[in-house]
């Protein structure tokens, strides 16, 4: 039985008939609760057509929630459960590859949440696997297996990148490019043939001038910024490889232990070494390692930032430190689980519970800054207990930390005087921004030990500036830019190719496949989007593998999950068996599911027959948001049929412009005969981006949303190309962090452990 079969016999197994209200059929309550009260004479409810079903659908138990309180009615499965579970207690199912446990003799299905979560914390060999990659690739498997039946988004298209060189920029062949190390990474190892020693980076990012910490305040910062922010601060000691893994840096740490004490909690001790300087000459010692963390986890710098740092892998942090605002009582001014033992060590202490990881390697991840730009004239001390950090550091102005204006100012301000006045541990110091032009000027830092192949960079001037797309190819010819990064689709990478085939040698290229891909997402907790039938059928009705084709010229393909394929944990996970549904193009398979989930109705509850379906969703289940569902322009609207309201198959599509993924969009879904086929109708909205991700997030993070909901499908674009694949808490069900955790705004119904 194939996995989509599979999953419509037992949606078709779960169909509730609830009889016409007239009739005195209605589903009987529990007991403890009172019957329904009768509707008031002057607004009566509407009548049902006689015969209307409502399926009993999966992600009706995510949407009861609302009304529900977490550790109280529910928590999620991997809370509950998780870890005690190892690879070894999953049940998988031979036919889907859906994963399952049993827990007091009751079989439970694993969803996103306890996947993800067990991906990186229940990595203990057990069974059959003998590593810790092993177990990783296995848990991983079943989370891109979960995924793909779900569809929290529609990959599009996954492009090959094509980066185009100045060959005076000497290097590039033996040192390229790929997707975990861009032109800002790789050009330490470039030399350049160019009269004043320098190379010229573009990108069609705005930068802000935000360098010194580029997320500073922000939710989303610009990849310019942070390029610029990655070629400043540096001696990390724990460092990125070139393939997209995580080592301990050679350069910077001399020696590095790990002990483990009664309780579970895991100390890992750092020693550097002590001929490291800053760019302007001061010794850098293990002070410049802790003073980030240990500023950043107070509320001096939450008013800074006007966010709070996570800190949940340092033991101390939540429960002492963080409420220390300087006053006695508040707190404990002391950090327990960072130490500073003597001017070259220091280590931290990572709490049982967020143990075993997977990525454990990360907690010992520091980069070396200047102590001053985050405590003024404030130091660090430990007599023991812990670091604090001295002086008036906690001084307030009325309600204001003084430090904390001058902190915001440190890392805001994008005058020269701004950039020079604290040095820099990266191969690079900033010289200067123009805003005008939106170009950044960095100099080369003759203190720069090496990063950890020991390479220090001999590209004097390095230029990074803001291209417009339409006229990058110009400017490169007129000298303007010595890289092209990122060169995708087929009128663009034909005519960059065509270039460099035709220069005698003054222009070369490489290119390698993205780690990513351009998507179709959902707010995949609002509207018909919700359902994983409608998400599968929009998959059903497209022709993603011609849509890739059309979008990339030819340079690309398209994949069934969020991955890579060149990662070393998605070619494991071949190798273990993984099962994929790659949504073969088929309006009667979107048919098909859509009526096993029932949308087989019409506006006014008669079978449906032509035009947009409906779905009747009950009213103790349906939400306020929901209830309110129309399209952009009023023309179809949920109807309240009094125990039941009928959703309409319609989804409200937002997407940024000016954009070519936008524009194939036009024709890919919305005038897709396809989707009408199916029932489905699709409304565009076009609009920038910073709109669009206030859409998304239901939220006026950038100011412009409303208020109330109206979209739940965006196009935009998403990468895998980080060392650590780790969406723990990414997929949460717990309301305390789903706004700013969720990566879909999905609730997997499988990750609900009902309490009561």
């Amino acid at each position: 039985m194939t996995k989509l079969n599979k999953l419509l016999a037992l949606l078709l197994a779960l169909v509730m008939v609830f009889a016409l209200a007239a009739c005195g059929g209605q589903q009987a309550a529990p007991a403890e609760e009172p019957a329904a009260e009768e509707p008031a004479a002057e607004e009566p409810a509407a009548e049902e057509p006689a015969g209307i079903t409502a399926v009993e659908s999966p992600e009706y138990a995510s949407m009861k929630l609302s009304g529900l309180e977490y550790g109280t009615d529910y928590v999620s499965l991997y809370e509950q459960v998780g870890k005690s579970i190892t690879i070894a207690d999953v049940i998988e199912d031979p036919d889907t590859g859906l994963a399952y446990i049993e827990v007091d003799g009751e079989q439970h299905e694993l969803g996103l949440d306890f996947l993800t979560m067990a991906m990186v914390y229940n990595t203990e060999p057990a069974g059959d696997y003998a590593t810790a990659d092993d177990v990783y690739a296995a848990w991983w498997r079943l989370y891109i297996t979960r995924w793909n039946m779900l569809l929290p988004e529609v990959p599009l298209y996954s492009n090959e990148y094509y980066d185009l060189y100045n060959a005076q920029i000497k290097g590039v062949e033996e040192h390229p490019t790929n997707p975990f190390w861009d032109p800002a990474n790789a050009l330490i190892d470039w030399t350049s043939e160019k009269e004043d020693n320098s190379i010229i980076l573009g990108s069609s990012t705005e930068l802000s001038g935000q360098f010194r910490y580029a997320t500073f305040g922000k939710t989303n910062p610009g990849s310019s910024d942070l390029d610029v922010e990655n070629l400043t601060v540096g001696l990390e000691t724990v460092s990125t490889t070139k393939e997209g893994g995580y080592v301990w840096n050679p350069t910077v740490v001399e020696e590095h232990s790990e002990e483990v004490d009664e309780e579970g909690n895991k100390t890992t001790t750092i020693k550097i070494f002590d001929d490291m300087k800053l760019s302007d000459g001061t010794p850098i010692t293990a002070k410049n390692y802790v003073v980030y963390t240990a500023a950043s986890l107070t509320p001096v710098w939450t008013q800074a930032a006007g966010k709070e740092t996570n800190g949940r892998t340092i033991v101390g942090w939540k429960d002492a430190y963080q409420l220390y605002d300087g006053t006695e009582g508040s707190g404990t001014p002391a950090l327990a689980g960072l130490r500073l033992i003597d001017d070259y060590t220091f280590s931290v202490t990572i709490p049982a519970d967020q143990l075993p990881y997977f990525y454990d390697i990360t907690y010992g991840a520091f980069s070396a800054q200047p102590i001053d730009l985050f405590l003024g004239d404030s130091d660090l001390a430990d007599d023991g207990e812990g670091v604090y950090i001295t002086g008036d550091f906690y001084a307030k102005d009325g309600d204001t930390y003084a430090q904390a204006t001058v902190i915001k100012d440190n890392f805001t301000q994008t005058t020269e005087a701004a950039y020079a006045a604290f040095p820099y541990s990266g191969p690079y110091c900033v010289k200067s921004f123009d805003s005008a032009t939106s170009e950044a000027v960095l100099e080369i830092n003759p203190n720069f030990k090496g990063n950890y192949e020991g390479a220090v960079p001999h590209i004097e001037k390095v230029i990074y500036k803001k291209v417009v797309t339409d006229t990058q190819l110009e400017d490169f010819k007129a000298g303007g830019l010595d890289v092209i990064a990122a060169i995708t689709g087929g009128a663009a990478t034909d005519e960059a190719l065509a270039l460099a085939d035709g220069s005698d040698g003054k222009y070369v290229y490489t290119h390698y496949s993205r780690a990513g891909y351009g998507k179709l997402g959902f707010r995949a907790d609002y509207g018909p989007a919700q359902f994983q039938s409608v998400r599968q059928a929009i998959a059903f009705c497209m022709d993603r593998a011609q849509f890739a084709k059309d979008f990339t010229g030819g340079y690309g393909g398209v994949v069934d999950g969020p991955y890579y394929t060149g990662s070393w944990m998605y070619k494991a996970a071949v190798a273990q068996g993984m099962m994929l549904d790659s949504y073969a193009t088929s309006a009667d398979s979107a048919i098909e599911v859509l009526e096993a989930d029932g949308w087989v109705y019409d506006a006014e509850g008669n079978p449906y027959t032509s035009g947009v379906r409906y779905k009747a969703i009950p009213a103790d289940v349906i939400s306020e948001n929901d209830k309110n569902y129309q399209s952009v322009d009023g023309t179809y609207k949920t109807v309240d049929m009094g125990d039941f309201f009928l959703m309409p198959l319609v989804i409200n599509w937002y997407g940024t412009t000016p954009n070519e993924f936008t524009d194939l969009l036009q024709t890919g879904l919305k005038e897709n005969p396809n989707i009408a086929a199916a029932g489905m109708v699709v409304y565009n909205t076009l609009g920038d981006f910073a709109p669009m991700l206030d859409e998304l997030y239901q939220q006026a993070v950038y100011g412009f949303y409303a208020g109330s909901p109206m979209y739940c499908a965006f196009n935009f674009a998403t990468g895998f190309n980080s060392a650590a694949y780790d969406y723990s808490w990414n997929m949460t069900i717990d309301p305390a962090m789903y706004d700013d955790y969720s990566a879909y705004y999905i609730k997997d119904y499988a990750d609900i452990y009902w309490l009561a």
